[in-house]
């Protein structure tokens, strides 16, 4: 048997989790390569007038334009959806165009969306600052609050949307509790699960029609590429496909980074282990360190939303597999002494980066009120949870004691400022 006959029809959905970001959706190259090849094409040709014909009216499944698919990024897509535990999945040439592209979709003018309280600063400015130009309007519930999000319901409602945990002050949803209450009302439910990968949380099996990540975080996983992903029903990710990315946005995916990210996505259960362990390490070291106000990380037992953390980020088949528990790799906190203190802390530091985005090696810090979510204003952070003395930190891949020093001397450099003020 040749190598490219080997495994042609291997069904991977069987498979732990490691094993299924490294082979799923992978298809038989005719030279055996062991790494699916980047076709680097706009366009494909056809064996006759009436194929090319067939493709386009949609009677015959094939690649005619890489706006619409290519081979490379197809492998991607169903490696991806097979992670999430999703029909189909569509790559994006950055998390907000599979944002952009899937909204623009499925709203109309008169629409109404309900988003959670807090959402990335790009995500919110594009509902708040886009979307209500063309007549939709966004209202803006606490889905912790299950209550209020059923009466908030009304006949205008077409989806609802968060992120958990969200960016940048790492509050969670509760989401088989939120899509229950959004299946009963007819609605379509999207949830941002960038922070978690589906190694952490999987939210279609909890009840989500949608998944939407920003593939330039996690799944990428080396900070070298900009993309996005999203995930769910063969219909929608078809219907998306045509309308919000092809003619739309034309947020179209680029062949090599889709092979960028199946390169990263095939370490992203050991880079996980590691952010999460390493994570967990730093904020109890946090939680103890009197220079620190509060610390927000749903791994801490004195997280109020630690016991849905420890139901919600264990999908089925993966938690029996590890070692310890998980609970991501973001942490944010606050100092005592406010914003003044934490800018003092992060400009002190030499190993950890000052730097947004997360998910990358290295490690990094940034003042969210003043950088990720400086698209609201001070009086909507107020309102939607995000405090201006609020440091976000993405935890990286490096010696977890060395990463705790360098905090360490940050934290320092706060007594060591306000003794010389007095």
């Amino acid at each position: 048997m040749s190598a490219s006959n080997e495994n042609k029809n291997h069904d991977t959905s069987k498979l732990g989790f490691a094993t299924r970001a490294i082979h799923a959706g992978t298809t038989p190259d005719q030279y055996g390569a062991l790494v699916p090849p980047v076709y680097m094409t706009s366009t494909f040709a056809f064996d006759t007038v009436e194929q090319g014909a067939a493709m386009f009216e949609g009677e015959l499944a094939g690649h005619f334009y890489s706006r619409v698919s290519n081979p490379t990024v197809d492998i991607l897509e169903r490696r991806f959806a097979e992670l999430e535990g999703a029909e189909a999945a569509l790559g994006f040439a950055s998390g907000m165009g599979g944002i952009t592209s899937t909204l623009w979709t499925l709203l109309s003018s008169g629409d109404e969306i309900i988003a959670d309280k807090t959402l990335y600063g790009c995500t919110f400015a594009f509902m708040e600052h886009g979307l209500t130009r063309f007549g939709i309007k966004i209202k803006y519930v606490d889905l912790q609050d299950l209550e209020a999000f059923e009466t908030a319901i009304n006949p205008a409602t077409k989806l609802v949307y968060f992120e958990t945990p969200a960016n940048p002050n790492m509050r969670l949803v509760d989401i088989e509790a939120v899509c229950k209450i959004a299946r009963n009302g007819d609605l379509i439910s999207i949830v941002d699960n960038t922070y978690s990968t589906p190694y952490l949380t999987r939210p279609i099996e909890l009840g989500a029609d949608l998944v939407v990540h920003s593939a330039t975080k996690y799944l990428g996983g080396h900070g070298d590429l900009i993309a996005g992903l999203v995930a769910g029903s063969s219909e929608l990710m078809l219907r998306i496909r045509v309308e919000g990315l092809k003619d739309m946005t034309g947020a179209v995916m680029s062949p090599l980074t889709a092979h960028q990210i199946m390169r990263g996505m095939k370490t992203l259960e050991l880079r996980m282990d590691r952010h999460c362990a390493t994570a967990m390490t730093i904020a109890q070291s946090l939680k103890a360190h009197p220079a620190v106000k509060e610390v927000f990380y749903p791994g801490l037992a004195t997280s109020s939303d630690h016991a849905l953390a420890k139901r919600q980020m264990y999908p089925k088949g993966i938690s029996s597999q590890r070692s310890g528990q998980h609970f991501g790799g973001m942490i944010a906190f606050e100092l005592n002494g406010g914003t003044q203190a934490g800018r003092t802390m992060m400009n002190a530091l030499s190993l950890i980066k000052r730097a947004v985005s997360l998910g990358d090696p290295d490690s990094l810090i940034q003042h969210p009120a003043s950088m990720t979510h400086a698209t609201y204003t001070a009086e909507e952070r107020a309102q939607h949870g995000i405090t201006d003395g609020l440091i976000r930190m993405s935890v990286g891949l490096e010696t977890p004691a060395d990463i705790l020093a360098d905090l360490t001397a940050g934290l320092e450099a706060i007594s060591h400022v306000r003794k010389q003020a007095a």
